[in-house]
């Protein structure tokens, strides 16, 4: 069985994966959902936390696991992700990037425009605290298009600022290796639909940094509500515990990103063997 540590995006906390932990813990697996640095149960103050915080709740998970995980990735986590896998390539198993932010060698977020955003112009920016904060009006538009209202209400009582001081994840550059961050497998999980990080800048990050194996869902930025048995079934074919369709689809086709891979695996049913 494989151990699956889920890392929340942006104004989310370790909450938003209730849905896909029972599911993947239904094979088996081990999966563990931390809090990042000021959000859900961790109380710090946003303005001062930094990329390496981050970096170092990850980091202290894998540590304390006996076999590399899959780390799963959504949203703005993407960055800490690319970090954790420089910082400790050989924990990571698959490195699955959940309609996440994937950067090259280098490059910060506020370096690239998601001109098809709908979520990016109704972010509030407060500067002097050093945090930022989706808009309540937008929520349902941006990030929740296609989930219950009971879910919609959910994370309306539990968002909470994102850091954006100097040091924090949105204005730290990518530093990556060759021998590190390069050695780990990696997997992208698009979400077609989303209108938070479009499909165009998806596509625009996981071509500018290929990743082994492509897949998709039609869903929203958070399909982790609207879709989770599909969502769960994505991730276990990421991290090889479907049978072995990811090994198919890596067979002979590395670095490269291929329709025909989702018609591949389409057929494989979510249920427990």
């Amino acid at each position: 069985m494989s151990t699956y540590v889920l890392i929340h995006g942006s104004w989310h906390a370790a909450w938003c994966w209730y849905k896909i932990i029972p599911r993947l813990q239904s094979f088996g697996h081990k999966v563990i959902a931390p809090d990042m640095p000021a959000h859900g149960r961790d109380r710090r103050s946003p303005g001062q936390i930094t990329m390496q915080d981050y970096v170092d709740t990850i980091t202290n998970v894998l540590d304390e696991q006996d076999e590399p995980v899959v780390l799963v990735a959504h949203s703005r986590a993407g960055l800490q992700a690319t970090h954790t896998a420089e910082a400790r390539p050989r924990k990571i198993h698959t490195l699955v990037y959940l309609a996440a932010i994937l950067l090259p060698n280098g490059v910060r977020l506020t370096d690239w425009n998601d001109t098809d955003s709908v979520l990016w112009p109704n972010v509030d920016f407060n500067e002097q605290e050093g945090w930022d904060m989706i808009r309540p009006e937008i929520y349902r538009e941006s990030i929740y298009h296609d989930c219950s209202d009971e879910d919609i209400a959910l994370a309306y009582t539990l968002l909470t600022p994102e850091p954006r001081g100097p040091n924090s994840p949105t204005n730290t550059a990518i530093h990556t290796t060759p021998e590190n961050f390069g050695s780990v497998p990696r997997v992208y999980i698009e979400l077609s639909q989303d209108r938070a990080i479009s499909q165009p800048f998806q596509q625009r990050m996981y071509t500018a940094t290929r990743c082994e194996v492509l897949l998709s869902i039609s869903a929203s930025h958070s399909a982790y509500f609207s879709q989770p048995d599909e969502l769960a079934r994505k991730i276990l074919i990421a991290g090889g515990d479907l049978g072995d369709q990811r090994r198919r689809a890596l067979d002979g086709r590395r670095n490269q990103v291929w329709p025909q891979q989702e018609a591949a695996v389409s057929s494989v049913a979510l249920a427990a063997p």
